[in-house]
């Protein structure tokens, strides 16, 4: 239960989306391009200082549009940094990144060092993920998913791929509402012990029931769509307009970006 109310409250947050905050005025368009800029210094950085200004950058966006800063750590602290943890780990040791020893200690007869080299890797592994993931979150919190998707369009991303995503972002959370009543159905009926053999049986039906209803739903959908007029491309009545605090924003990005590749490639050398 815990898990579901979690998903819900990750996926559904476009309650930030609509706050007057500094990233919610700017036009999608910009603020995706710009964000896309973000990451790909970020991914191109080979210095922890660097990385550590755009994170701190990340958050003082997160402050500046109103984002509650607990709720975001969450979301970008939890699943993707944690497992590149786990990744990033063997690459400490003298086995897999030789170098200066810095701590040397004995396992199982097996010497091991993790190693200056190795320890520098991680760090600027997992700085890299975390503050990537910590922009792309950012942008999703910010930037209604309708908008996100038609920015995606404007892009050239193919209609098919772009449909699929809407569609499934708008019945994962029908989905999540099943699965949940559907345990507390069972709950209410079995309690929380029942033989694995009946659990079986249970679960199979369950699943059963849900690809039934899913292929319904899917057929009344589409339908549903084609009598609103639908023809293979989503209409929306949102137009872009780029402004001036656009062109201010783009501007920032700019020189900011410049300043630290000036900082990164002549005065940390």
């Amino acid at each position: 239960m815990s898990a579901l109310s979690f998903l819900k409250g990750a996926i559904f947050a476009d309650e930030y989306a609509s706050k007057k905050g500094l990233l919610q005025s700017l036009d999608p368009r910009v603020k995706t391009v710009t964000f896309l800029f973000f990451i790909i210094q970020i991914l191109l950085t080979k210095n922890l200082f660097i990385l550590l200004c755009l994170y701190a950058l990340c958050l003082l966006l997160t402050l500046f549009s109103r984002i509650n800063v607990g709720f975001f750590l969450k979301r970008t602290w939890i699943f993707i940094p944690l497992f590149s943890l786990l990744i990033a780990i063997p690459a400490l040791f003298n086995i897999v990144t030789p170098g200066e020893p810095l701590i040397t200690f004995t396992i199982a007869g097996l010497k091991l060092s993790i190693t200056r080299q190795g320890l520098f890797g991680a760090a600027l592994f997992m700085m890299r993920v975390t503050t990537s993931v910590s922009f792309a979150v950012l942008l999703s919190l910010t930037t209604r998913h309708f908008e996100l998707l038609k920015v995606l369009r404007v892009f050239g991303i193919p209609q098919v791929f772009v449909m699929t995503l809407g569609i499934c972002y708008r019945y994962i959370y029908l989905f999540v509402e099943i699965v949940e009543n559907t345990y507390l159905a069972i709950k209410s009926r079995v309690g929380t012990t029942v033989h694995y053999t009946r659990g079986q049986h249970i679960v199979a039906w369950n699943i059963a029931s849900l690809w039934n209803r899913s292929y319904q739903l899917n057929e009344a959908v589409y339908q549903a769509m084609l009598s609103r007029g639908y023809r293979g491309e989503p209409v929306l009545g949102d137009d872009f307009k780029i402004m001036a605090k656009d062109g201010l924003w783009l501007s920032f990005v700019i020189t900011l970006s410049a300043a630290l590749a000036y900082v990164q490639y002549y005065l940390l050398v």
